[in-house]
Formats: C-alpha cells, sequence, structure tokens
C-alpha cells in the first residue's frame, strides 16, 4: 500500500516560511490526486489545498490563497507546499493524504503530520 511520510515542519516567526515535502513510498504518486491538510488543538481538521494527478488543477482554502503554493513532482514521487507570510493561525498539524481525484470526498491513504508553529 501507498506510505506518505511529511517533513519540513518546524518553528517560525510571523512572517516566515517553510516548505512542507510529502514523499510517497509501496507505490506511486501520479494515480492520485494530494490534498494537504491541517489540524490546529481544538480545533476540526480542514482542507488547505489540493493537486489533481497531473498537476493541472490546485485548489486553496480562502484563508491560504496568496500565501501558499502546492506542487508535485510525479518522478521524484513527491509533493510540496511552499507556505509564505505565515501567520499564528497557520500553526497547526499539517497533513498530506491521497485521493481518487481532489474533488472526491473519499480518502485513501494519510500521512502522520508534521508539526508547524508560527511565534515570535
Amino acid at each position: 500500500q501507498l506510505k506518505l511520510v511529511e517533513s519540513g515542519g518546524g518553528l517560525v516567526q510571523p512572517g516566515g516560511s517553510l516548505r512542507l515535502s510529502c514523499e510517497a513510498s509501496g507505490a506511486t504518486l501520479d494515480g492520485y490526486g494530494i490534498g494537504w491538510f491541517r489540524q490546529a488543538p481544538g480545533k476540526e481538521r480542514e482542507g488547505v489545498s489540493c493537486i489533481s494527478r497531473s498537476g493541472g488543477f490546485t485548489n486553496y482554502a480562502d484563508s491560504v490563497k496568496g500565501r501558499f503554493t502546492i506542487s508535485r513532482d510525479n518522478a521524484k514521487n513527491r509533493v510540496y507546499l511552499q507556505m509564505n507570510g505565515l501567520k499564528p493561525e497557520d500553526t497547526a498539524v499539517y497533513y498530506c493524504a491521497a485521493k481518487p481525484l481532489c474533488i472526491a470526498t473519499r480518502t485513501d491513504y494519510w500521512g502522520q503530520g508534521t508539526q508547524v508553529t508560527v511565534s515570535s
């Protein structure tokens, strides 16, 4: 089965940047849309962004539009989330997940998450 591992989280000041990576093993990513999700303490999980199998379609939550960019490199079996202009409200555990399509409600695989903390 597909295994996903997130990396790249850490502690940054407001206005800083991080680049998250989602690395796959056990199978290739090219058969899946890949979404990024996040969950802050005491809050529900929310979708952040998604990228289609070919990379031709992307979407973003309103809260991150203009600041975050999702991309993928199927040859490297990786998906990235570039996060710029980080705000304290971006603090959360970030997860990547594989979906048959970005518009699908079904999610097939989840990573274990990486912590992002934005604080001065």
